[in-house]
């Protein structure tokens, strides 16, 4: 039976947020004894059980020695003699049931009686002392009795009941019944786990006893006291082993609880166990990870919905903050313990990634699964196949699809039972868009077993994608803090009304005297908003460009009152000193100016080093305002008590109502605010653009697939005749059918249809020498299309179409005469296209950093063709009348920065020496590492450029982590970037294993500005990295040890 309604709250959560409760539920009687036992305790208050004195337990229970109960010895005997000389219990047949007691007189508590699930096997004991099988429906028998004379035994008497309990299985049981259910008597499970600490005892003791003795002899009329005896004096003089018996049987339970989860989830019935389907340790760990005690009724009732019982695939939608991760995560703990499969989690961008990863990698180590992360140049294609341990991808949309590809290929795809897509609404957002739809529509193809799940906060025609998808639909407007929405026009601001004819209603008029130079400063009165709010509160500022965001840190703290300096004084200037650390010295000026007050500024222009300490700041009041752009709205979760947004704008185009929605979702945190507040600043200009941007419906998601023609319709066609998910021409029709863009195919122009658009699609690969075939007019249905190698490394390495060729000449031209002085001419090669359109030269700064280049550096650029006349032509402004093509001078000119990263690892000097932001510097190189990677897979199927394997495998290290050597073991755990890697070093925190075994009371005290979760998620990532790496050379030793099927052999 499902535990009583969880609903998410947080432990300081008021008391206006609603709740629900119910009756707790009594556990069922065919539940084992542990079962229930930690069921019941699991209905009252949810303490941390202490285990503090564990190893200190007597290995006997309550009985310490032989004399420690005469009484329960003597009543053993007795039982035993008058149950022998019992004439109504006669023998019975295998598989037939015996009813009855070991001993009717005894009192209820102290018979010895096994209550099991449905269809499992019962052992009772006859005359002979043998043991009959049988099976069984469920018994109703008293709770009292089930739970009887277990918990009493100490473990030596659990022995011998283990003993002769598989003395009879392997005697007794039929061939018939051994294929039943491995679940077989928990009660049984429950001897063994217990007594398993001292099974070292009994092996010592089984040759001094009966070494000679065959299987009959036990089976010879003996004692049932001597044999307790017996083993209780071996245990007593045997080593006790430094396990804890407690910590035994909870092992015990939480491998039963999955084990009976698993079948219960595998039926249609509704009635789903302890906590959803799961083992209560699951509820412990969100209670102990997350201050999680309840889950939100809307919660409780999606995880109770039916198509998710039966498997089906949903799409669900709430506002943002309301709770939605939560249950996907509940979701995927089902599909990793229960159902044992692996599971591929979606996520939109890097650092979310990289959150995400933080946040389970404490589950997966403590429930036993792996937590593998795939973004940016990080990813195994295809991934390890993992005998044991379950895997949990979570990956980035371009990473997610390459790693289904790679599944597909494999035949590997049915291994993943449920794939999870945070912010389905990206579907309608170009390229990444357009490789989500492949991802999903491969998947809804290639695999009938994995299930589909969708999230988002922002969704309006469901319906295709519903379609698309073949899922059901859950929706609820409930968000656990109320939100308010108001507008400001010059000084007044009005609450948003939908009921009105205008959209909005008077609330108030501001209250903050302005002097003439103020009201010049800030026309827009955000000081007067803020002031309201901060620093008791926090703030977010979302300004439509970058540079405005820094110009309203500044303005603001500009005219704030000293007293805001004195909030948290000495935490601001630590956080002032922890940026200069990480900055080699250096501290952006607007910073250094804002973080005093507690203001700073949020855009893609910070390091991932600044973004990282300023989030943490942020979230832990340090900083109480931050004014940032759009991206933080789909980014981390950093929520506020009001958020402003200082125009209708991001950059330059008007505001799109999903924009609106994410952004103001972030007002309103849980647990802390009981209201959130969004007030949007318009100009009289703009007034009627808002009015029609509040009262519109979220708009439509569309396919992008013709859209992004290279990165979308092309490629997905390559790969599906790669694959060999389609070959001919109708199979290709078939399949676009079931895509996004096969539902909305209506919405074509008349002037070409889908099957046209199909046709010209491949024609073009053809011509590309990506495939092989023809289509003609009369037959091209039944034309078989093969990949060339070209189009196999092309689709392999998700190398866009548009330069799939120009990589394959470049790469080709390079095997002529590659310079291995350095890295330069690598870092050429691997420079991302799309980054060269935005790159604009100084030329002093490209001749000055070309003259540094040694004789054969120089090299590079007359090999990829930049002469040195050109540059020195252009940065003396002189005309120049060769052409050189400027998509290789900027691609060029980027790889000398990287260069130069690369032997300085410092992106403050790099961006001064180049007068780049130091944040474009950052994107540069996490674009340089992931292409790297993306070129790596490609030359690995194509045997010519069998040289560069080696080579780009240590350049991709490189541009991933940028530091030295010594820090990038550091590195590679999740959340660690330089500036932590470098403290731990510092700290003695050296290798993996270190931080691994570390004790995160000690990390806190020894390192700067750590808060305890960090500290415990940084040790939870580096034991979960580390069991990753020791599973994969185990899954190695296993593979080269394992003996070969089809050794010849002589006749």
């Amino acid at each position: 039976m499902a535990e009583p309604r969880l609903a998410v709250r947080r432990k300081s959560c008021p008391g206006s947020v609603r709740k629900r409760s119910r009756a707790p539920v009594q556990p069922s009687a065919v539940c084992s004894p542990v079962a229930r036992k930690r069921l019941s305790s699991a209905e009252g208050p949810l303490a941390e059980t202490s285990c503090a004195n564990d190893s200190e337990e007597d290995m006997f229970g309550d009985y310490d020695s032989l004399c420690g109960n005469d009484s329960f010895l003597a009543q053993v005997d007795d039982i035993e003699h008058k149950y022998l000389q019992d004439e109504k219990l006669a023998i019975k047949a295998p598989g037939e049931i015996i009813p009855g007691n070991l001993q009717p007189g005894l009192p209820q508590k102290k018979q010895v009686n096994f209550s099991i699930p449905e269809n499992t096997v019962t052992l009772k004991a006859d005359k002979e002392d043998a043991f009959q099988v049988s099976e069984r429906g469920a018994v109703d028998n008293n709770q009292e009795q089930t739970d009887s004379i277990l918990d009493e035994l100490p473990s030596s008497q659990l022995l011998y009941f283990e003993k002769m309990a598989e003395l009879s299985f392997a005697s007794r049981i039929p061939p018939a019944s051994e294929g039943m259910n491995k679940c077989v008597n928990p009660s049984l499970e429950k001897i063994r786990s217990t007594s398993s600490f001292c099974h070292g005892a009994e092996h010592r003791n089984r040759h001094t006893d009966s070494s000679s003795d065959s299987k009959s002899d036990l089976f010879k009329t003996e004692s049932l006291k001597d044999h307790l005896k017996s083993a209780m004096t071996g245990n007593a003089k045997a080593q006790t082993l430094q396990v804890s018996k407690t910590k035994q049987l909870q092992e015990a339970v939480l491998s039963e609880e999955i084990c009976v989860a698993r079948k219960t989830i595998e039926s249609s019935s509704v009635d789903i166990g302890p906590f959803y389907g799961l083992p209560s340790k699951v509820k412990d760990l969100f209670r102990q990870f997350r201050g999680i005690e309840m889950l939100y009724d809307w919660q409780h009732d999606c995880l109770m919905l039916e198509s998710l019982q039966q498997r089906r695939n949903l799409i669900y939608s709430l506002p943002t903050s309301g709770g939605k991760t939560l249950v996907a995560e509940i979701i995927i703990l089902q599909e990793l313990l229960c159902r044992q499969k692996d599971v591929l989690m979606i996520l939109p961008y890097v650092a979310i990634v990289q959150e995400k990863i933080r946040s389970l990698s404490s589950f997966g180590i403590e429930l036993g699964f792996l937590v593998e992360e795939y973004a940016g140049s990080k990813g195994r294609f295809p991934p390890i196949k993992r005998r044991i341990k379950k895997s949990l991808y979570i990956a980035t949309i371009e990473k997610g699809h390459a790693l289904v590809n790679s599944l597909i290929e494999t035949e590997r795809i049915d291994d993943v039972g449920l794939i999870v897509v945070d912010e389905l609404h990206m579907l309608g957002e170009g390229s990444r868009g357009a490789t989500l739809e492949m991802t999903l529509a491969k998947i809804l193809y290639a695999s009938k077993n994995t299930q589909i799940i969708g999230m988002s906060a922002t969704l309006n025609n469901v319906g295709d994608l519903q379609k698309f998808l073949q899922a059901e639909y859950y929706t609820n407007n409930f968000r656990p803090v109320e939100l308010k929405e108001y507008i400001k026009i010059q000084d007044t601001i009005y609450a948003v009304d939908s009921k009105t004819e205008n959209g909005f209603t008077f609330s108030r008029l501001l209250n903050f005297k302005y002097s003439s130079s103020l009201e010049k400063a800030d026309p827009d009165h955000i000081i007067a908003l803020v002031t309201e709010v901060i620093p008791k509160y926090s703030c977010l500022i979302f300004c439509p460009t970058k540079k405005n965001c820094e110009n309203v840190a500044s303005m603001v703290c500009k005219y704030l009152k000293k007293e805001f300096r004195a909030h948290r004084e000495k935490e601001k200037q630590d956080l002032i000193k922890n940026l200069k650390y990480i900055g080699n010295g250096s501290v952006c000026p607007v910073l250094k100016q804002t973080i005093p007050f507690g203001i700073a500024y949020h855009h893609s222009g910070l390091t991932n080093d600044e973004r990282k300490i300023i989030e943490e700041a942020y979230s832990a009041g340090i900083l109480c305002l931050l004014a940032c752009t759009a991206t933080l709205a789909a980014g981390v979760n950093l929520p506020a008590r009001r958020v402003i947004l200082r125009a209708p704008y991001v950059a330059n185009d008007f505001l799109k109502k999903n924009q609106y929605k994410q952004m103001i979702g972030r007002a309103g945190r849980a647990g802390i605010d009981s209201a959130g507040e969004s007030i949007l600043i318009v100009q009289e200009k703009d007034k009627r653009l808002v009015q029609d941007l509040i009262n519109s419906p979220l708009e439509n998601c569309y396919s992008s697939l013709l859209l992004e023609f290279t990165k979308g319709m092309q490629t997905l066609l390559l790969s599906l005749v790669g694959l060999k998910i389609a070959v001919t021409y109708e199979e290709v029709n078939n399949f676009m059918c079931s895509t996004l863009l096969g539902v909305q195919r209506q919405l074509l122009s008349k002037e070409r249809s889908l099957s046209e658009i199909i046709k010209d699609g491949l024609q073009k690969l053809i011509e590309k020498g990506l495939l092989k075939g023809r289509i003609s007019e009369d037959n091209h249905s039944k034309c078989t299309l093969t990949v060339t190698p070209l189009g196999k490394a092309t689709y392999k390495g998700s190398i866009d179409l548009a330069y799939c060729n120009l990589l394959y000449r470049e790469l080709k031209k390079g095997l002529e005469g590659l310079i291995l002085e350095s890295n330069l001419h690598l870092l050429y090669l691997t420079t991302p296209y799309d980054t060269t359109s935005n790159c604009s030269p100084d030329w002093m700064i490209y001749l000055r950093q070309f003259n540094q280049l040694s004789g054969a550096e120089q090299k590079v650029a007359d090999i990829v063709g930049v002469p040195e006349s050109f540059i020195t032509r252009k940065a003396s402004g002189q005309a120049i009348r060769k052409n050189v093509d400027s998509a290789v001078v900027n691609r060029l000119y980027l790889s000398f920065v990287l260069y130069a990263l690369l032997k300085e690892t410092d992106i403050w000097s790099v961006s001064e020496k180049f007068n780049m932001s130091r944040g474009y510097v950052q994107n540069l190189l996490n674009s340089a590492a992931s292409f790297a990677s993306c070129v790596l897979r490609f030359c690995e199927e194509l045997k010519e450029f069998w040289v560069y394997k080696a080579l780009l495998t240590e350049l991709i290290k490189q541009l991933t982590y940028c530091v030295k050597t010594e820090l990038i073991p550091l590195m590679e755990v999740a959340g660690v970037l330089e500036a932590r890697a470098k403290q731990l070093y510092n700290a003695g925190y050296k290798t993996l294993a270190h931080l691994a075994n570390a004790d995160p009371e000690t990390l806190v005290k020894m390192i700067d500005h750590l808060s305890r979760r960090q500290a415990k998620q940084i040790v939870s990532s580096a034991k979960m990295l580390l069991s990753e790496k020791a599973e994969a050379l185990q899954e190695e030793v296993e593979e080269l040890l394992k003996v070969p099927t089809d050794i010849p052999t002589t006749y």
